[in-house]
């Protein structure tokens, strides 16, 4: 059984939903979690950007907002501070850490950050579970080497499979962890 766990699908497909419910279903079972999460930024109910959250330290900060300077993916801002000073470090203390590393999303925003990149890539070296939410149609190498390992195995959410989708993988990666 693979330690890859890939999901994707199109924008408010529930990745994130996804994402948080199996954190929270592995945790219960005591299972060390580390990585990250994204999430929207709103203001008066309109999206002005992202914000990243460390999944085990609970720490937040800006992925981007709306604004200029750069990097820049559409009309947001990549804060590479937040990115990396949260992101970076979560997936890096995970590595170390934890039993599970879980990094959503790997998309533009975030692969405009060499470091990390570099974190991503030394996860998917370690020998643990992974689970990871790719975006649904960003090209960068780093994804298509994910996306060619994963072959065959990439989950895509929709409306039918969501709701029982983190039960799934949690049941997937205590399968991986049992032997240990």
């Amino acid at each position: 059984m693979s330690r890859i766990f890939a999901l994707t699908g199109p924008p408010k497909s529930g990745k994130t939903t996804v994402m948080v419910k199996l954190v929270e279903r592995l945790k219960a079972q005591r299972i060390s979690v580390g990585g990250m999460t994204t999430s929207e930024l709103t203001q008066a109910g309109s999206r002005i950007g992202f914000q990243i959250a460390d999944v085990s330290s609970g720490r937040t900060g800006v992925l981007a907002k709306v604004g200029s300077g750069g990097p820049k993916v559409g009309k947001y801002v990549v804060d590479l501070e937040g990115l990396e000073g949260v992101g970076v470090v979560a997936i890096e203390h995970a590595i170390e850490a934890s039993d599970v590393i879980v990094i959503d999303e790997l998309g533009p925003m975030e692969l405009s950050s060499e470091a990390f990149v570099r974190a991503v890539e030394t996860a998917l070296r370690s020998e643990k579970p992974i689970v990871m939410t790719l975006h649904w149609r960003a090209t960068h190498p780093l994804l298509e080497r994910i996306r060619e390992e994963c072959r065959g195995s990439t989950t895509t959410i929709n409306e039918a499979n969501r709701t029982g989708l983190a039960a799934k993988i949690e049941h997937d990666i205590l399968q991986v962890l049992s032997p240990r």
